[in-house]
C-alpha cells in the first residue's frame, strides 16, 4: 500500500496490523459488553478496526470511527493507529484535535471506561508518545525521499555532463576535420583551376575531365563548409584560427611538458604519415589529455608515454604512478576522457583508462588504421 507521500507499506504488514487492532478492540469491547459477542459496542470496535484500511486514502472515516470508539467504549487501539498516521503525514493539529475529542468525549460519556486511567496497554500518555513517534517517522520518511531525489538529480546531472562532453568532442572533431579537408580541397581546386586555364592546349576529353574535377572539388569544398562549418564556436577555444596539431607536434607537446617540470619518458615508433590525419589528431589529443591529468592528479610522478603508429593499428599507452593531487584538480569535471572515448570510438578504436599497478593510472587506446567506423558514429 502506498501513501500520498510515496510511503510504501507492505500488504502483509497492513493486513497483520489491521487484524491485530480488530482482535484487540473486539476483545476489549466484548469484555465491556458482559461477554456478549453480538452487541453494538463489539460491532463499533470491529468497524473502527477495519476502517484503518482506508486511513491513507480517506483518513476522515477511520479518524471519526476511532474517536467515537474511544469516547464510547474506552478502546484506544484504532485511535493510536490513526494518531500515528496523522502525525507521520504532518497533520499534527488534526491528530491533537482527535486525541482531545476522544479524551473529552470519553470523560463525559463513559466515565466508567475512562481513557484517563492506567490500563494494560499503558496510561493516557501513550497517545502523546504515539504522536511523537508519528512525527519522527514522517520526518525521517521525508528526509529519505529528499535524499533519494537529490541522488537522482546528481545522476541525471552526471549523465548530462557526460553527454555534453561527448557532443563537444564530436564538434571538435568536426571542426578539426573541416580545417584539414578544407585545406586539401582548396589545394585540389587550385591545381584544377591552373590546369583548366591551359585546357585549350589539351585534348577535349582531358579538358572535360579537368573541368569536371574543378567543378566537383569546388562543390565538395562548399558542401563541407556548409555541413561542418556550423559546428565551429565563434567564441570558443577553436575560434582563434589555430590549425590542428601536425604530426611533428607530438614531440613538441612532450618537450613542453618537460619544460613545465614533468618527467616524461616517451617512445614513438612508426611513421605518422602512414596514418590518416584523424588518427594523428586522436593520438595527439590522447597524449595531451593524459599528461594534463598526470599534472593535476599526480604531481611529480614520472609519466611513461608509448606511441606506435600503424598500420595496421595505432596504439597509445600512457602510465604514471600515484602522486599528490594538485590544487587545480579539486572540483575538476573529469569529462575529458569521456570525450576522447567518443573520438576513438568514432574511428573504430577502443579506449581504456583506470587504475594500474600500485595506485597508478593508465590510459590505453588502439585505433585501427585500415578499419572504417560506421558513418553514424562519426
Amino acid at each position: 500500500m502506498r501513501g500520498t507521500e510515496g510511503w510504501t507499506w507492505p500488504r502483509w504488514a497492513e493486513t497483520l496490523l489491521v487484524t491485530i487492532v480488530v482482535l484487540l478492540s473486539v476483545q476489549e469491547a466484548y469484555i465491556g459488553a458482559g461477554a456478549r459477542l453480538i452487541a453494538p459496542g463489539v460491532g463499533l470496535a470491529a468497524a473502527a478496526g477495519l476502517s484503518l484500511i482506508l486511513r491513507h486514502r480517506a483518513p476522515a472515516v477511520p479518524a471519526v470511527l476511532a474517536v467515537v470508539t474511544a469516547a464510547f467504549l474506552g478502546t484506544a487501539f484504532p485511535l493510536l493507529v490513526v494518531l500515528f498516521t496523522l502525525a507521520s503525514r504532518g497533520s499534527i493539529a488534526v491528530g491533537v484535535l482527535c486525541a482531545a475529542a476522544a479524551m473529552v468525549g470519553n470523560l463525559l460519556l463513559q466515565p466508567g471506561r475512562s481513557l484517563w486511567v492506567t490500563r494494560s496497554y499503558g496510561p493516557v500518555l501513550l497517545l502523546v508518545v504515539v504522536l511523537v513517534l508519528g512525527m519522527w517517522a514522517g520526518s525521517r520518511r521525508r528526509l529519505v525521499a529528499t535524499l533519494a531525489e537529490q541522488v537522482d538529480h546528481l545522476r541525471v546531472e552526471r549523465e548530462l555532463r557526460a553527454e555534453r562532453a561527448r557532443l563537444e568532442e564530436r564538434a571538435r572533431i568536426a571542426a578539426e576535420m573541416h580545417d584539414v579537408l578544407a585545406h586539401r580541397l582548396s589545394v585540389l581546386a587550385l591545381h584544377a583551376g591552373a590546369l583548366q586555364r591551359r585546357a585549350a592546349d589539351l585534348p577535349a576529353p582531358l579538358a572535360d575531365r579537368i573541368d569536371l574535377l574543378r567543378t566537383t572539388s569546388t562543390e565538395a569544398l562548399r558542401d563541407l563548409r556548409d555541413a561542418l562549418g556550423v559546428l565551429r564556436d565563434p567564441g570558443g577555444p577553436g575560434s582563434s584560427g589555430a590549425q590542428p596539431p601536425a604530426p611533428h607536434e607530438l614531440p613538441v607537446l612532450l618537450d613542453e611538458a618537460r619544460r613545465a617540470g614533468q618527467v616524461v619518458d616517451a617512445v614513438i615508433d612508426g611513421n605518422p604519415e602512414a596514418t590518416p590525419v584523424s588518427h594523428r589528431l586522436a593520438v595527439y589529443r590522447l597524449v595531451q589529455e593524459a599528461l594534463t591529468n598526470a599534472r593535476k592528479h599526480a604531481v611529480g610522478a614520472p609519466v611513461s608515454v608509448a606511441v606506435r603508429y600503424g598500420p595496421p593499428v595505432s596504439t597509445v599507452d600512457v602510465r604514471n604512478p600515484a602522486g599528490a593531487p594538485a590544487e587545480a584538480a579539486v572540483g575538476s569535471g573529469g569529462y575529458g576522457l569521456i570525450g576522447l572515448a567518443e573520438r576513438v570510438a568514432a574511428l573504430g578504436g577502443h579506449l581504456e583508462h583506470g587504475p594500474a599497478g600500485s595506485s597508478g593510472w593508465q590510459v590505453s587506446a588502439s585505433i585501427p588504421v585500415t578499419g572504417r567506423s560506421p558513418r553514424g558514429s562519426a
